[in-house]
């Protein structure tokens, strides 16, 4: 993950609630107080505070972020559970839940995870098959129902909308998939995404203008191969494998096998160039920055019918911060990410989630 997108600093202003110093940070927010002193202040209606007789009558609740692939979500959800400190996140990226390829699927490193409890990051081995939408509703479903019995909040971050519309929806059909275009028209397509969901769902959509975000992928695949991607690949390579399921569809996978096919990762380079191995390497990576930028596409599109289907998605603006760094990185474009992120996209998600939690 770029150093620019890493969470090594904390937003230092302070909201009314009065600061309780804590392990990663010293701003936190909506921390319940036994003190009698604190009983006349507003608390938040916490996810969840019903008994079991009434839990007919109230959905709990969850934040749910979403954006394509680099617009900066895990971000987000890592400085909202920080500000939000009885906050848990689970992943709803298709590729982050299996084990492994933590370069290549761009998974949170833990240093930049701020102690807070990720769930379905890594937590998947990709050799028992096929994580399914139906797999994803299910175990989603427990850790929601458990994080909330706890009386916390539920943060869902990811890029799969597959996912997330699986998750959420009250009822959800396993066979129909209402993101493919070629099975069925689009209005009929619209009508079989429901706004009737299970949970009572804050939306953050994390958008960025896709000229900038596709400069910024490109920015970011650059950065992968600098930090071992290919390396990662080489070790996940099996010859002539036929396998194309769960982390093997992950975008570099598929690329480098048939890099590595032609030219083994255990063979040793003979001195000189080789202008064949090396016109076969840049084709796996201008293969990967395509499909990277392919992707990010169709999870635009993607979001855009839950939101023509009624889903309620708060837009977030990131553009201007990535164009910040992308246009003046040798003139401290790091700081004037920071800046632009802390009040165009930070500051306000943190009240469009004051304002849910406090409904």
């Amino acid at each position: 993950m770029p150093s620019f997108l890493s969470h090594h600093s904390q937003p230092s202003y302070y909201y009314h609630h009065q600061p309780i110093k804590f392990h990663h940070s010293s701003l936190t927010l909506f921390i319940p107080s036994s003190s009698s002193s604190s009983s006349s202040r507003t608390k938040p209606r916490w996810p969840r505070m019903d008994s079991a007789a009434s839990r007919h009558r109230r959905k709990d609740k969850v934040v749910v972020i979403m954006g394509a692939t680099g617009s900066g979500k895990s971000r987000l959800s890592v400085e909202l559970a920080t500000l939000f400190p009885f906050s848990e996140i689970i992943n709803s990226d298709k590729m982050q839940v299996y084990r492994g390829l933590d370069i290549t699927t761009n998974k949170i490193p833990f240093h930049q995870r701020n102690g807070v409890p990720h769930h379905l990051l890594g937590d998947v081995d990709h050799s028992h098959g096929e994580f399914s939408p139906s797999d994803f509703r299910r175990h989603a479903g427990e850790i929601i129902s458990d994080i909330t019995s706890r009386r916390k909040l539920p943060i869902i971050v990811g890029g799969s909308n597959s996912f997330i519309h699986a998750l959420l929806v009250e009822r959800f059909d396993p066979e129909l998939n209402v993101f493919d275009k070629s099975s069925s028209s689009s209005s009929s397509s619209l009508s079989s995404i429901s706004s009737d969901l299970r949970y009572k769902c804050c939306f953050l959509w994390m958008d960025i203008s896709f000229p900038v975000l596709s400069e910024y992928l490109l920015k970011r695949v650059d950065e992968m191969f600098d930090s071992g991607m290919v390396d990662e690949l080489a070790q996940f390579f099996e010859p002539d494998s036929e396998n194309r399921t769960g982390l093997r569809k992950a975008i570099g996978v598929p690329e480098f096998d048939r890099f590595f096919n032609k030219y083994p990762p255990a063979d040793k380079l003979e001195e000189g160039e080789n202008p064949m191995r090396e016109g076969a390497y840049e084709e796996a990576v201008r293969a990967i920055k395509d499909n990277t930028c392919q992707l990010a596409k169709r999870q635009i599109g993607k979001i855009l019918r839950l939101k023509r289907a009624g889903w309620d998605l708060r837009r977030i603006d990131a553009t201007e911060a990535f164009r910040a760094v992308l246009t003046s990185e040798s003139r401290g474009g790091a700081g004037v990410f920071s800046d632009l992120w802390k009040n165009q996209v930070l500051e306000p998600s943190v009240k469009i989630v004051k304002r849910f939690l406090m409904e």
